[in-house]
């Protein structure tokens, strides 16, 4: 099977929410999922003050849905929603 990069969006619930401490739990829970070593983040600003913890990793494709993924991010502290934004087949 192939390899997939993944973009996940994670929003925090406030303008206020530290993405400092909600990146690592992210990451752990990334690696716990598809064993991913290959990460990079961003912070990108929204509005008003408001950023987003934009992570990208790479999985092996036959993994399938990120969907429980997702949800376990969702359930860390200050975390209001986390979506995928971006799946693309890596090439090489």
């Amino acid at each position: 099977m192939a390899s997939v990069v993944v973009t996940l969006r994670i929003m925090p619930n406030s303008p206020s929410a530290d993405l400092s401490k909600i990146e690592p739990q992210a990451k752990k829970e990334i690696v716990h999922f598809c064993n991913s070593k290959e990460m990079r983040s961003n912070i990108e600003p929204i509005a008003f003050g408001l950023k987003a913890l934009n992570i990208i990793f790479v999985m092996d494709e036959s993994k399938g849905s990120t969907e429980a993924l997702e949800q376990k991010i969702s359930r860390i502290e200050n975390v209001e929603s986390v979506e995928v934004t971006d799946v693309r087949r890596a090439i090489g």
